[in-house]
């Protein structure tokens, strides 16, 4: 292998990490997860979306913050072993791997669940299977392949929406009777909050599990063009972009169709726009909603070998973890990463129909750790930063130091309290005890074996 292959390459630019932080959060949170959302808060929903996605904003700007001073490609892992302690970097660059672990066999769950719709003898663990081959070989070529994959799905997805919101609200202000009347859907099947404060603050959990990957935008640090500049512009765009997004598809959704009809057999883009007597656009959403699903696994992918690659740099993971190819890409790490996806075709041969909201709570157990140790690591930094006399100086600054970083501790605890309420979310908060155990052994063994 040549010496200059001896570091990833920096081929990413200001329009790939635009478009990759919209595909880790563009994706089946919001095209297949929000049917859940919806079943417990009604039309609320976009309620819930904007409280979870000011809340992001906050944490993203911390990263943000953190990520400008010093672009690494293990991002928080690294700055949490700098600033924090050597064991939250080890605990928290392997929890997020297994976060993005999970979500990997989320999409792969969903892309079964969205060929199932046109071809339904298709078993669900085949369809995941293809997807987990083809991704891998794209990552395995080198890094602007992977941005211009990303670019291209992220597009499509974002260009889908659009086209959805303006064909939902042709809809509403032709065809679906006179207006403002026909926005009864929104309040007339059990009111704005049919299951109270309780419903909304319950979704808050699934909104939590849709904003996860967002903080994707960190670990391209690595490898992005001037992060000086891309990275500031990467966060404050595509929050504002996420909310409109979301906010404004889900809005659009709860007009046209009450939401109490609104099942978990398919993405609730597609029942609704085929129960309304669209088929047509049904389809056309069903190849959307699949694209975003593979777009995500991709994402998914790329971040894990990249935190396995800084693990391995910091001295937390085997050396083999940071062989680079000869186009600069983590290969072991790809493989590793993508090879223990193929847990979720497992579970999907084993299990169909059932895999996917026991997966979504571990994952938003696993992130929830991700986000309280960014935050308070992002304590530690400006503390730090303070003692060298440049807290000041710094190019890109967090909101409301250091009192929103208490409020978002506050606010990540109060979504593990209101996961404990619902059953099938119970299951992660007892499996994540045992987890971050299995890592503070793996640390302490780590430390002998020096």
């Amino acid at each position: 292998m040549r010496d200059d292959t001896k570091k990833l390459k920096r081929g990413l630019k200001n329009r790939h990490l635009q478009m990759i932080a919209l595909g880790g959060a563009i994706g089946t949170g919001l095209f297949y997860g929000s049917a859940a959302t919806i079943q417990l808060a009604g039309p609320a929903i976009s309620l819930s979306y904007l409280i979870g996605g000011c809340v992001i904003f906050f944490i993203m700007r911390m990263l943000g913050e953190m990520a400008v001073d010093n672009p690494v490609s293990g991002s928080f892992s690294e700055y949490a072993n700098t600033y924090w302690h050597e064991f939250v970097g080890f605990l928290s660059g392997w929890n997020y791997w297994m976060n993005y672990v999970i979500v990997s066999m989320v999409e792969l769950t969903a892309v079964g669940i969205y060929i199932n719709y046109w071809f339904p003898d298709v078993p669900q663990w085949l369809s995941a299977l293809i997807c987990l081959v083809i991704i891998t070989a794209i990552n395995l070529i080198n890094v602007r392949i992977y941005g211009e994959f990303e670019f291209c799905t992220a597009i499509i997805k974002v260009a889908a929406i659009c086209c959805m919101i303006i064909f939902g609200l042709y809809i509403i202000f032709t065809d679906m009777g006179p207006f403002p009347n026909n926005l009864s859907n929104l309040w007339s099947h059990g009111g704005y909050l049919p299951n109270g404060w309780w419903g909304l603050a319950l979704s808050l959990v699934v909104v939590m599990f849709s904003f996860g990957g967002i903080e994707l935008i960190g670990i391209t640090a690595g490898e992005a063009d001037e992060p000086q500049k891309s990275i500031p512009k990467a966060i404050n765009q595509v929050i504002v972009r996420i909310l409109l997004f979301y906010i404004c598809t889900l809005v659009v959704l709860m007009i046209l169709y009450p939401w109490n009809e609104v099942g978990m057999q398919a993405s609730p883009f597609v029942q609704i726009f085929s129960n309304i007597g669209i088929p047509a656009a049904a389809h056309l959403l069903n190849i959307v909603v699949l694209t975003a699903a593979i777009s995500v696994y991709n994402s998914a992918i790329y971040s894990n070998s990249r935190m396995l690659y800084g693990l391995a740099s910091q001295g937390n993971a085997p050396k083999i973890l940071t062989a680079l190819s000869r186009n600069g890409v983590p290969m072991v790490g790809i493989f590793v990463s993508s090879g223990i996806t193929l847990i979720a075709v497992v579970l999907n041969y084993l299990f169909p129909g059932k895999v996917f909201m026991y997966l979504v709570s571990i994952a938003v157990a696993a992130v929830l750790v991700s986000w309280f140790i960014i935050v308070v690591t992002h304590l530690k930094f400006k503390k730090a930063k303070q003692r060298e006399g440049v807290a000041d100086k710094l190019h890109f600054k967090a909101i409301g130091y250091p009192f929103i970083n208490y409020f978002c501790i506050a606010f990540l605890i109060f979504i593990a309290v209101m996961m404990y309420q619902i059953p099938d979310t119970q299951m992660a908060l007892f499996i994540l005890p045992i987890w971050l155990i299995i890592l503070a052994v793996g640390y302490i063994l780590k430390n002998k074996s020096n």
